[in-house]
C-alpha cells in the first residue's frame, strides 16, 4: 500500500476560541486530556505514516516545543498565513511528489482509523482527491447544512445549500495542480472545484463519529462524544 506523507494544518489564529488562544495556539488546547494536535497524530500513528509536516504561524514555537523529539518537519509561514492551498504548496519540498494526506488539527474522532480508511479506499487511476465525510447526525460542534453531495459511485459535488455531507478535514489529494495557481494565499476549495469539474473528486463516509473543536463549546461536546464512545466499546 502506498506510504502517503501527511500534512497537518496548524498555522491558524484560532480566533473563535476567544481567550483560550490568547497565549496558546489552538492545536495545543487539551481535549479529553490530550492536545488537539496529538489527536491528529494518533490518526497518523494508526496508519503507520512516516513523513509528517506541520505548518506553523501563530505561536508556532509552542507547537515546536510540544513536538520536540518526534520525527516531524515544520513548514513555517512567518509573514502571513497561506491558507490551506498556499500552505500545502509551500510544504511540498518536504512532502515530496505525488498525492499527500492532509488533516486539520481542530477536531476529535471516536477512533483512530480515519487515515487508514482513506488509504485503503484510494484509487490512483480514478481519483485526484478523496475526502472523508459524514452526515449531520454523526457529527458534533459543526454549524451548516453540509459541504458535498455524493453519488453512488462516490463522486462528489457541491451541496449548494442542500443537506449534504460534512467534510471532516481529512483527505488524500494530488498536488500537481497547485503550481499553476497565481495567488500566494488560497484555499484548497479552488483545487477541489477543478477536480469536481473533471469528475475526479471522490468522498468516503467515515465509520465513526467526529466533533469540530473550533469554539470553546466544542471542547465539552468532543469530550462527551469520546466518553460515550468509550462506554459503548466497554459494553
Amino acid at each position: 500500500m502506498r506510504p502517503f506523507p501527511l500534512m497537518l494544518f496548524a498555522a491558524g489564529f484560532g480566533s473563535r476560541m476567544g481567550k483560550l488562544t490568547a497565549t496558546k495556539p489552538k492545536p495545543l488546547i487539551p481535549v479529553g486530556g490530550r492536545a488537539l494536535i496529538d489527536h491528529a497524530l494518533a490518526l497518523a500513528a494508526a496508519a503507520q505514516i512516516g513523513r509528517i509536516v506541520v505548518n506553523l504561524h501563530y505561536l508556532g514555537d509552542q507547537i515546536v516545543d510540544h513536538l520536540r523529539g518526534r520525527a516531524i518537519q515544520f513548514a513555517w509561514e512567518r509573514e502571513v498565513i497561506l491558507e490551506t492551498g498556499g500552505g500545502l504548496r509551500a510544504a511540498l519540498p518536504m512532502l515530496g511528489a505525488g498525492p499527500v494526506m492532509t488533516v486539520n488539527t481542530d477536531a476529535v474522532w471516536t477512533d483512530q482509523s480515519a487515515l487508514r480508511q482513506l488509504r485503503n479506499h484510494w484509487n490512483d487511476e480514478t481519483m485526484d482527491c478523496l475526502l472523508l465525510l459524514l452526515p449531520h447526525d454523526r457529527v458534533s460542534g459543526h454549524i451548516g447544512r453540509g459541504d458535498f453531495m455524493m453519488d453512488q459511485s462516490g463522486k462528489i459535488s457541491r451541496a449548494n445549500g442542500r443537506d449534504g455531507l460534512i467534510y471532516l478535514g481529512a483527505q488524500i489529494i494530488r498536488t500537481n495542480g497547485l503550481a499553476k495557481i497565481a495567488e500566494v494565499q488560497f484555499s484548497l476549495n479552488v483545487v477541489w472545484d477543478e477536480m469536481i469539474a473533471a469528475g475526479r473528486a471522490f468522498g468516503l463516509v467515515y465509520n465513526g463519529q467526529w466533533c469540530d473543536v473550533g469554539s470553546p463549546e466544542g471542547i465539552s461536546l468532543a469530550e462527551a462524544m469520546l466518553t460515550a464512545a468509550a462506554e459503548y466499546r466497554d459494553v
